[in-house]
């Protein structure tokens, strides 16, 4: 998010916060760098994810020190901002291209399911049923193929 944020910020003119987000960016992504070589070392199910591995993460990496490097650059020549000891707030709420999340409500009960009917629900009371059981296999019969011949004159010509 620092990341974007300062690309943000440098397109709108603000290269002194820009460098800042940015390096707070590097700063993230390089304990996130370590988290995930340490996942990805740990023995047990999950041993088959590399999330630092992931396209994502790797273009990520380069993308922040590119426009770190830019935002110094342009800051140099053009700029001449101070970078803030503080890294700029992101705006966590969108007020833009997202649509207002509804809030999940459970249904109400319906009046028929009380404790008595769920409880009626116990598959160890079930009857016991032959259906279940499976049936024997038929034998199957096999079936005469007919016999086809190739035939040489079927019309068709090659020229």
């Amino acid at each position: 998010a620092y990341c974007y944020h300062g690309q943000t910020l440098l397109a709108s003119d603000k290269c002194g916060e820009a460098i800042r987000s940015l390096q707070e960016s590097e700063k993230f992504f390089a304990k996130a760098e370590a988290l995930c070589k340490e996942y990805g070392e740990t023995k047990g199910p999950g041993t088959t994810a590399k999330p630092s591995g992931h396209l994502f993460f790797r273009k990520l990496g380069s993308l922040i020190k590119n426009t770190l490097e830019k935002c110094q650059r342009e800051n140099g020549f053009i700029y001449f901002q101070k970078v803030p000891g503080e890294a700029p707030q992101l705006e966590l709420k969108a007020n833009y291209g997202l649509v207002e999340p509804v809030p999940f409500e459970f249904p109400a009960l319906n009046a028929h399911w009380t404790p008595e009917t769920v409880a009626a629900f116990d598959l160890t009371k079930r009857p016991k049923d032959d259906a279940a059981k499976p049936k024997p296999d038929e034998e199957v019969k096999p079936l005469k193929e007919p016999d086809i011949k190739p035939q040489k004159d079927s019309g068709c010509q090659i020229s």
